[in-house]
């Protein structure tokens, strides 16, 4: 199983990720993103529990947040 990573964001005009580009040149939705991270097929990242305890979130592996990614646009 070929296994991707997460190296680019976008964002809204709020500062809210939305998208991400994976190491295969995909641009996929932060949903896609966090069901394949469930599912194995994205690492480097972590699946947490977000701050209000209402949902869950992705979190880099290495990096403090994902402010530190660069942008797709």
């Amino acid at each position: 199983m070929f296994e991707e990573q997460l190296v680019a964001v976008h964002r809204n005009y709020l500062g809210e990720i939305i998208s991400f580009k994976t190491s295969a040149g995909r641009i996929i939705s932060y949903q896609k993103a966090l069901l394949e991270a469930e599912e194995g097929m994205i690492t480097g990242v972590n699946i947490e529990e977000s701050l209000d305890g209402q949902s869950v979130v992705l979190v880099p592996e290495t990096a403090t947040s994902f402010n530190e990614w660069p942008n797709m646009y």
